[in-house]
């Protein structure tokens, strides 16, 4: 590998890490022709930073060149930084060399945008070609479709890339307006809805003619920038849940926002980004998507934020304590899927076990649940106590006070073991 090309990938993975929507699961391709890699049997190992972002995949930008100058962009025109950009031919190449040497399971490719939407998307769709048709690759790519690009462009993308996923940048409208006035959601919508609706018909048809190619079958995901603009969680997921809703999309994603700009329009943070709160909304997409929780019983006008001492499932448990306790020998799956400390395989076991006979507390800590979260919302045969003797604003100080006695010992204990 040659010095520059090693210097283009050194300034263009670094560009590419502020983009947190790298999912790499959902694909079912499978290796064809005695090619190179397999996106199905083996799917893609995962590995994370301690920031929950992805870094599985050769995760780069085409270029770091962009036209737009978007205030909380890294890329932004008007930011001093050294530029590059890869040719096609290079990207194919370190694809292919860092997966033979067994360094990446999968390409996540992006890229700012340079000359016009049309002339960066068809870049990137040759080099989803190239990898695809002349070295026959057959491991995931994750593909990001350019704002305004054509359709033409993007649905014969689709017919390459595992997944694709475009950002939506802010939560709201107003929020994108203040910082990237160049740029709207419509801009967004309409590529999502065109590449949902393609989803569907190549479905549809591939029951009918076997021989239909895949379109996108690991489906598509979006980003929101979170803490840039002052939306609140409420204006964030709620706009996450419509979309959800309307594109039927995989994954939203939530990127706490780093402070790269002095432009007098973004909020002044600290030099780390607002992890705390981003792990707050993943929890809250989770019990949207998985547990059966709806958007407003999360977050509504009353209370627009979540509680950052607690997670979002206990912090609503603890506002609707008339739904507890609840008997885990009598209670419908759903309700026990919202009892804090009790996740989807612990209440699957429950539901189980208690088929065998009445469940008492002694079993019901062996099933994997966070006793000390659970055991003031749950009744079994032999519970020793009512939920109703203790108040809201107890049951959380009891909760945290447990907590931070289990952390202190943890430390404890590493500190004999130094």
């Amino acid at each position: 590998m040659s010095d520059r090309l090693i210097q283009k990938l050194n300034i263009l993975a670094d560009a590419a890490k502020y983009d947190v929507s790298c999912s790499s699961s959902g694909s079912d391709r499978k290796n064809t022709n005695k090619g190179l890699g397999n996106g199905h049997h083996s799917g893609i190992c995962h590995t994370y930073t301690e920031d929950g972002r992805c870094v599985s995949l050769l995760k780069i930008l085409l270029t770091n060149h962009c036209i737009f100058d978007c205030a909380y962009c890294v890329s932004r025109k008007s930011n001093d930084i050294e530029r590059a950009a890869f040719t096609v031919n290079e990207v194919v190449e370190l694809t292919m060399n860092f997966y033979r040497r067994n360094y990446i399971e999968g390409l996540f490719l992006s890229s700012g945008i340079f000359k016009n939407a049309d002339f960066t998307m068809e870049r990137l769709l040759r080099v989803v070609k190239k990898l695809r048709l002349e070295e026959n690759y057959n491991g995931y790519i994750h593909l990001k479709t350019i704002p305004g690009a054509s359709e033409e462009l993007i649905k014969e993308a689709g017919l390459y890339a595992d997944r694709m996923s475009i950002n939506l940048e802010m939560p709201t409208e107003a929020g994108l307006k203040l910082l990237a006035p160049e740029k709207s959601h419509q801009e967004v919508i309409s590529p999502l809805k065109y590449v949902q609706q393609q989803i569907v018909q190549f479905t549809d048809e591939k029951r009918l003619i076997k021989h239909v190619p895949k379109f996108v079958p690991a489906g598509q995901s979006t980003q929101m920038v979170v803490g840039a603009t002052p939306e609140t969680d409420k204006e964030i997921m709620h706009t996450a849940a419509a979309f959800y809703k309307n594109f039927s999309l995989k994954r939203v994603y939530y990127s706490g926002y780093i402070p790269i700009s002095n432009d007098t329009r973004m909020p002044i943070l600290g030099s780390q980004p607002p992890l705390l709160r981003e792990n707050r909304l993943y929890q809250t997409d989770w019990l949207m998507r998985f547990y059966g929780f709806h958007v407003n019983e999360l977050l509504n006008d009353a209370n627009p934020h979540l509680d950052i001492d607690v997670d979002p499932k206990l912090s609503w448990a603890l506002r609707n304590l008339h739904h507890f306790p609840v008997c885990l020998n009598t209670a419908p799956y759903r309700m026990i899927l919202r009892i804090p400390g009790i996740g989807v395989a612990s209440a699957q076991k429950i539901v189980q076990a208690r088929k065998f006979g009445k469940l008492h507390l002694y079993q019901v800590k062996n099933l994997g649940i966070a006793y000390s979260k659970a055991k003031h919302f749950i009744r079994c045969v032999d519970s020793p106590f009512e939920l109703k003797s203790f108040q809201a604003a107890q049951i959380k100080a009891f909760i945290l006070a447990e907590s931070q006695s289990k952390y202190l010992k943890t430390d404890h204990r590493q500190l004999i073991l130094f």
